[in-house]
């Protein structure tokens, strides 16, 4: 297939207008803030238990935390045998993994790369998706308008109603919860994520340094949800064309589906990282135009960073190499060398 989008040397500059709220930042603190105060009325704290798994080789738990409006999120916690907990110098770095769209966290055992490069690794279950892969254990109990299957148009009547509004608060409260358990380094965490996760990855990287903490990194790959009103544009396949199908029917809802979306933009996101980034595109990418991943790695505010480009991929990206070549931009900058 031919490449999808612009020229490479007009993607490295590419730096598109995107619309950006006056209260963005005071609508992610209230939100962020909301969560924890809705966890301290609960009593909902974050409790492991070992996974049912046939695994011995690694140590996988089963987390339950709570997100948004205190709901109930599940991650899976995997860690190197014999790292479960230990004293100070023995903690080890954390990759925290967002999953792509409609993914859920699988079976235990499925992901271990990253525990098995000595991290340890906990992976987000996507609250009410997973059912095309991988399958979820996370409802979401927040309804929503009339909207096109999927969840690009899920609450899109209102930022406060959005499902990815909920989302990355579940992805802040996670990096909350993994900086409490044993055996981990709450100054060494990175965030990473494919397609979804890679969108997904970048809020959380911006909201987590505004709210909880530095980071060590930030490793979105082939990232979507970002320049959402450009992405509808160009995109040929879903998930961007569900506002396409959205728009269609709903003819002067224009103006109200960009204005929540800006809140959402991981444009907008990516202009509030500073921590060192390594993104990837891949130019022949039919779900997400390069030139939406370009306009957020053109935002970030790091002078730490770098862009992985594979001309001859699709949305599979670069893989298992790009994996490698993360694990290797990690340990630069974790005192893992």
């Amino acid at each position: 297939m031919p490449l999808t989008d612009l020229p490479l040397e007009e993607l490295r500059s590419h730096r598109p207008s995107v619309r950006e709220p006056e209260d963005f930042d005071a609508f992610w603190a209230d939100t962020i803030a909301q969560a924890r105060a809705a966890a301290e009325q609960t009593g909902a704290h974050p409790v492991t238990v070992p996974a049912d798994t046939p695994v011995t080789g690694l140590v996988i738990e089963d987390l339950t935390f709570p997100g948004f409006a205190a709901d109930p999120v599940r991650a899976w916690v995997t860690r190197p045998a014999g790292a479960s907990s230990g004293p100070d110098d023995a903690r080890l770095p954390v990759v925290v993994e967002f999953l792509g769209y409609n993914g859920g966290r699988g079976r235990p055992g499925e992901r271990v790369a990253w525990a098995l490069a000595g991290y340890v690794h906990v992976v987000m279950d996507t609250r009410g998706q997973g059912s095309g892969w991988g399958g979820g254990d996370t409802p979401d109990p927040h309804g929503a308008g009339p909207h096109i299957g999927g969840w690009m148009t899920s609450g899109i009547d209102r930022p406060e109603d959005h499902h990815y509004r909920r989302v990355y608060t579940d992805a802040v409260r996670l990096v909350d919860a993994v900086r409490t358990l044993p055996g981990v380094d709450p100054d060494r965490i990175a965030l990473t994520g494919g397609s979804q996760g890679g969108g997904i990855a970048i809020a959380a990287a911006a909201l987590v340094q505004a709210h909880v903490g530095p980071i060590v990194a930030v490793l979105p790959d082939v990232a979507f949800l970002c320049d959402w009103e450009h992405g509808a544009l160009v995109a040929v396949s879903d998930p961007y064309q569900e506002l396409v199908r959205y728009l269609a029917v709903h003819r002067d809802a224009a103006e109200t589906v960009w204005t929540t979306a800006s809140y959402l933009d991981g444009v907008n996101f990516a202009a509030r990282i500073d921590a060192p980034a390594l993104f990837s595109v891949a130019l022949m990418d039919e779900v997400v135009p390069p030139r939406t991943t370009f306009a957020a790695y053109n935002a970030l505010a790091s002078t730490d960073r770098q862009i992985e480009v594979y001309p001859y991929n699709g949305h599979e990206g670069g893989g298992f190499r790009h994996w490698e070549r993360q694990v290797a931009f990690l340990r630069e900058r974790d005192g893992r060398r």
